[in-house]
């Protein structure tokens, strides 16, 4: 018997939605916070910041767990101090939900969490050489808000800037690498140039501000009114209170923007560009559940093959180069942290709610030990 072709497409259909449907409940159920699991006996225990569970900063437990042991290639570093991204807030809530495709789905596959850290190198496996015990070091590894991490010696790892503390290198690694990125790789800054930072005070912006000025960039800072004077102080030539004024509206024209915040249509930031200028997005305001900040990266994919400004979004890739570009520019004085407050890692849950308000003046630090 043949089935009528409306009815076979018709069954079709039905599959299709049931699949989304059974997806879309996959990715954003949440499971309830698991126990913590028992760790076997006579294993060596430290305290680390966990998550169970997605959900607020209450999710967060400061818990024992199993130290962590060097692999042949790897270094197991003591953290002395740790720093908070916005890529926290989005593991720990599990947002937007396609990132659960990566992280785990009703619950993170992995309960710790954090990746900026700077410590001392403790000991190293077998195979390594570019380190030694007594080294002091940044970079970044998940499960930074902890005593220990372990770390690949080729991978996210370099030696600290010997003219910081611990809280200034653990300030740099994601934000600092970012900016730096976003600066030279996609934006492709030279001197001369015009640059406008669209949230110049946060932790990518006092960065950017910074690298942007080291290449001879003349540069505006766009920020609230608290703000105006430490922005100033980091070196911007301009800067600009968006409370008061919108630099898409006032006539400035601009050969590379590194927004970290997305406050505007890509129209605005189009009319804010030079012919060929650049707008580099590297954040966003947005917080929605589904797509959340990727929504004007997906616009901008769309509408760049049809305008002569480059619009782009990228994710940056933390790598020993780029830490060593980073320490190199720290050492001579052309990048400084800013450091706006720092807490104990027993309160890293209410660090992560004072960076979910928005208003964080350069980095948040945790004193791990």
């Amino acid at each position: 018997m043949r089935w009528p072709r409306a009815r076979v497409l018709t069954v079709i259909g039905l599959l299709v939605a049931g699949g989304l449907l059974w997806f879309a409940f996959l990715v954003s159920h949440d499971a309830p916070c698991g126990p913590a699991p028992v760790p076997p006996a006579n294993t060596p225990l430290m305290k680390a910041i966990v998550y169970r569970c997605y959900g607020s900063p209450a999710v967060l437990r400061l818990e024992n767990v199993a130290k962590p042991t060097p692999q042949p290639d790897e270094v197991l570093v003591r953290v002395h101090a740790a720093s908070v991204n916005p890529l926290d807030w989005h593991y720990m809530r599990g947002q937007p939900y396609v990132m659960r495709m990566q992280i785990g789905y009703g619950r993170p596959e992995d309960p710790r969490i954090g990746v900026d850290f700077a410590g001392t190198v403790e000991a190293v496996g077998a195979r390594v050489t570019r380190f030694k015990p007594g080294d002091e070091v940044f970079g970044g590894r998940d499960g930074a808000f902890g005593e220990y991490v372990t770390v690949r010696e080729n991978r996210a790892v370099a030696l600290k800037p010997a003219n910081t503390t611990f809280a200034q290198s653990a300030a740099l690694p994601i934000a600092a690498v970012t900016a730096l990125q976003a600066l030279r790789d996609q934006g492709r800054i030279h001197r001369g140039q015009r640059v406008l930072i669209n949230g110049a005070s946060g932790g990518v912006g006092t960065f950017a501000v910074q690298i942007a000025k080291s290449y001879g960039a003349e540069v505006t800072g766009v920020c609230s009114t608290r703000n105006l004077q430490m922005v100033r102080s980091i070196g911007a030539d301009h800067v600009i209170d968006y409370t008061q004024e919108d630099f898409t509206h006032n006539g400035e024209r601009y050969d590379l923007i590194v927004d970290t915040v997305a406050t505007h249509s890509l129209l605005d930031y189009r009319r804010a560009l030079t012919e060929k200028g650049a707008l580099v997005l590297v954040g966003s305001a947005s917080n929605g559940d589904w797509v959340g900040p990727l929504l004007i990266p997906l616009k901008q994919l769309i509408l760049s093959p049809f305008v002569s400004q480059r619009l782009l979004f990228f994710l940056a890739h933390l790598t020993q180069d780029d830490l060593g570009v980073v320490a190199e520019l720290v050492a001579s004085g052309k990048l400084t942290p800013v450091i706006d407050r720092r807490y104990p890692l027993g309160e890293v849950a209410d660090a992560l709610r004072y960076v979910e308000q928005g208003h964080a003046r350069g980095k948040i630090v945790i004193d791990v030990d």
